[in-house]
Formats: structure tokens, sequence, C-alpha cells
């Protein structure tokens, strides 16, 4: 038996090269998924509005309560809706990429559209390009309208060092990333598109509140500290905490710092067995179906 190799086709006179061409498509792909992603008033809620929801909600809720910086609680005080920001920029990022994909992903396989895409010239690279694009697209209008509610609405104090902004656009880009593939990973996950959100996002909110989110880190027992450490929502919140917290509050950590360096470490991992796990898991159509 003699075995064959197949090479593309080289491009046409006058087509695009075929590098140009996913680049181009996945670009059309997204704008689609985008118009699609605000046509779904679930998905625009619980991934678009949830943490803007949440920080309303938690800064009502505790308006009279001041979170003081340092361990004492002696220095740096600061409102609620200052506290809870950075945790809810940190959710945003992961329901954006993790929950959002991962149903998307999941309803897309059980209603036979990711059959219909196989099926079609649209190469896999434009469709995943669709996916991440939409992904960049709605994360950046969340944290727009998340940092817009809490500076105007709630008064926070957004920070002026350039620096600080500099390590806002690392944190989120490796943040978005990571969420992003492990959403394409466990996109598999659930058995049929019905039971995707029942499968994702019990995954999403206990990571929320394992991670220092909705609870304060510190306060968590040190087993689950220890624990929660391995995940990469928490060191994004971490992260996020040293761009719009005083710097008093670096005590507070599990470290005694804000340990960038090992926050940039432990998602590049994540991002990494990301990309493998979506290599892996991520199927047109599911083998037992």
């Amino acid at each position: 038996m003699t075995s064959t190799t197949t090479t593309p086709a080289p491009a046409r006179p006058g087509e695009p090269a075929p590098l140009a061409r996913m680049l181009r498509l996945g670009t059309i792909r997204a704008a689609y998924e985008v118009r699609l992603y605000f046509r779904q008033g679930d998905s625009v809620f619980f991934t678009f509005l949830f943490p803007v929801v949440m920080l309303a909600i938690f800064s009502v809720a505790f308006s009279d309560g001041q979170m003081a910086g340092g361990i004492r609680g002696d220095q740096d005080p600061i409102s609620m809706a200052h506290a809870y920001l950075p945790g809810m920029v940190a959710a945003g990022l992961l329901l954006s990429g993790v929950q959002n994909l991962a149903v998307d992903i999941a309803m897309e396989r059980g209603d036979g559209t990711l059959k219909r895409l196989a099926g079609s010239p649209l190469p896999v690279i434009s469709y995943f390009l669709g996916k991440l694009g939409q992904v960049l697209v709605t994360s950046l209008l969340q944290l727009a309208l998340l940092l817009t509610v809490a500076a105007v609405v709630f008064q926070v104090p957004l920070p002026t060092e350039p620096s600080r902004w500099l390590t806002f656009a690392w944190v989120y880009l490796l943040g978005i990333g990571t969420s992003a593939v492990l959403g394409i990973a466990l996109s598999g996950l659930p058995r049929s598109g019905k039971s995707a959100t029942a499968v994702i996002i019990p995954i999403t909110l206990v990571l929320q509140f394992v991670s220092g989110v909705y609870v304060t880190f510190a306060s968590l027992p040190e087993w689950l500290q220890n624990a929660a450490s391995v995940l990469p929502l928490k060191w994004m919140a971490q992260g996020m905490r040293s761009v719009f917290l005083p710097d008093s509050f670096s005590a507070t950590e599990q470290g005694g710092s804000w340990d960038l360096g090992t926050t940039a470490l432990v998602l590049g991992v994540w991002l990494v067995l990301g990309v493998l796990g979506s290599r892996l898991a991520f199927r047109w159509i599911r083998k037992d179906t």
C-alpha cells in the first residue's frame, strides 16, 4: 500500500495568499461573531454586564463600609467599589473567555453549526480567529464600561501612572488569551448544547469565589489559598489589584507582595496548557454522539 501526501494548491494569479485569505476570513468571521453575541440576551447579561452588575450590587450593599490598606487597616482607606473593582475586572476576563467560548462552542456543536462549518470552505484557523476576535472586542468594550461606571458613578480613582497601565496591558493580554484558550478546551466538556450552561457556569462561579473575586483572598483558609494559587484567575485578580489598589495593599497578599513575576509565569504556563488542551479537546463533532 502506498500513501500519498497532498500539498495545498498554489494560489491562482490575482488570488490572495492562503495566510492573507485566512486572516481576511477571520476578520469577517469576528465581525459576524460580535454581531451575533450582542443579539443573545443571556450572553450579554452573564458575560458582558455581569461584572458591572456585581460591582454595583457590592458597592451599594456595602456603601457605608470602608476597606483600609495595610494589614492593620491604618492607612490608605478606600471605598468598597474601589476594593471590588480589580476582582470584577479579572472576573470579566474569565467570563469573556472561558464561559463565553465554552458555552458558545458547545452550543454550536450541539445544534449542528460546527458540522456545517466543517464542510464549508471556512478554514478552521479563520473560525478560531473569529472567536478570538469576538472575545477581544467584547472584553475591551466590557472593560471600558466597567471602568467608566466605577469612575463616574462610584468615584473610584483610576491609576495615573503609565507603569500601572503597562502592567494592566500585559496582565489583560495574558489573562484574556489564557481564558480564551481554556474556554475552547472546556467546550468539549458538556455532552450537549443544552447542558452547556449547566456545566460551565458552576465552574466559573466556583473559580471566582476561591480566587479572591468576591471574598478577600487573605480571608480564605490557608489550604484553600494554596489550592487556588495554582489557578489562573487568582493571579489575574492579583495582577489587577496591583494596578488599581494602593501599594500598601500588597502586604495583604499571600506572599506579602504583588509578585508580578509569578503572575506572568503562571498565566504563561496556563496559556500553553490551554493551547495544548484546545488542540486535544476540540472536535467539530463529538465522538460519542
